[in-house]
């Protein structure tokens, strides 16, 4: 199985880790549901990240008042917290969700982009404690808050990333 982030277990040049730059270049529309939904990462920094979804009304799930499906928003802001979390450590490992509550405080107005912010609030050796919102122009007007659970999970053994048992 190829891994959707190939540069956080190989580098171009060799053995290096790959930068914050990087990282976001690879994992800004790396996986086919991220392209497919347009995300794009707007900014990250150790232990944060803002994330973009453009409005597209065939992400609409109420379409007689235009709003954006659940889905999308919850789609969102796990990503935003993925990322987050990925660029918490240096060089990034891989990460799972263990847990992620979506408190959704409003709908996202029609024809506005939806933003993300997550910042890693406690982190221990396995675990990232985080918290997120997701907003259109301002994040004290929040379409939701999220809080987040998620694991470090290392870097793939290479018979692992091969499909082997280790």
């Amino acid at each position: 199985m190829t891994s959707p982030y190939p540069a956080l277990s190989k580098h171009p040049e060799g053995n290096k880790a790959p930068t914050t730059e990087e990282m976001i270049k690879l994992i800004s529309g790396a996986t086919p549901h991220s392209r497919e939904l347009g995300l794009q990462v707007v900014h990250s920094a150790k232990g944060m990240a803002i994330m973009r979804l453009p409005w597209q009304e065939r992400l609409v799930g109420n379409p007689d008042e235009l709003v954006l499906h659940g889905g999308v928003v919850t789609t969102l802001l796990d990503s935003v917290c993925g990322m987050a979390t990925m660029s918490a450590r240096q060089p990034p490992e891989r990460i799972v969700t263990l847990d992620l509550r979506i408190d959704y405080q409003r709908p996202a107005t029609p024809h506005v982009d939806l933003f993300a912010r997550a910042e890693v609030t406690r982190q221990t050796r396995t675990i990232a404690f985080l918290s997120a919102v997701a907003y259109q122009d301002d994040p004290k007007d929040m379409v939701a808050l999220a809080t987040g659970t998620f694991m470090f999970v290392g870097r793939r053994r290479k018979k692992d990333a091969e499909g082997g048992k280790v």
